[in-house]
């Protein structure tokens, strides 16, 4: 049996952090995962930039309760519901994640926790295990399964390689430049047609 294992900024949804940059008026914001490889690193500097702004999670979520899933993403995720068992791998937050499940007809999220203070200040995260995609995706296949993976940014190119088929998708110019053994697609369209070419 196979999964496919898909992330969701920038796969489905707008990048959260970007959508909240653009509302704050903070484009310090606008650094993700495309940017930044390094994880901790990069969410140390969010929650920082937060503090300094005196930011609190609420600020955040008010964002995404107006965030739209990409054009096409929902009837993406349903062609492929119908032929393959579909997992949204994220290093997103429970936090954040549950509005956006909503208007994708609740697709199955795993994601990582956030922790707050008294006054409702993002403080710190907590992963639900080390290399979260990767961990999950070979905890898959230690079940039997067959992983098929697709994201954009640095911190999904584990999932992928370590997959029977992964795929880049809408992803940077450096990422691709720097994986071009990977096949990278840009519509919906083509990226159903290589998973499903891959069952």
């Amino acid at each position: 049996m196979f999964i496919t294992c898909l992330d969701l900024e920038g796969v489905l949804v707008p990048e959260i952090w970007i959508e909240f940059a653009n509302k704050v008026g903070i484009p310090e914001f606008k650094r993700t995962t495309r940017d930044e490889p390094d994880y901790d690193k990069l969410m140390r500097y969010r929650i920082d930039l937060l503090a300094k702004n005196d930011l609190k999670l609420k600020d955040v979520t008010d964002v995404i309760s107006r965030i739209e899933p990409l054009i096409g993403a929902q009837e993406f995720l349903d062609r492929l519901r119908e032929k393959t068992q579909v997992l949204i791998l994220s290093d997103t937050f429970d936090q954040f994640g549950r509005p956006l499940m909503k208007k994708l007809n609740w697709p199955t999220l795993f994601c990582n926790t956030l922790t707050t203070d008294a006054e409702g200040r993002i403080s710190g995260y907590k992963l639900r295990c080390p290399h979260t995609k990767l961990t999950t995706v070979k905890a898959l296949q230690s079940c039997g399964f067959e992983t098929i993976a697709s994201g954009d940014s640095y911190n999904d190119l584990e999932m992928i390689r370590a997959s029977k088929a992964g795929f880049l998708f809408r992803s940077t110019d450096q990422i691709k430049k720097d994986n071009p053994d990977l096949p990278a697609f840009e519509t919906y369209d083509d990226l159903a047609a290589a998973i499903f070419s891959a069952l």
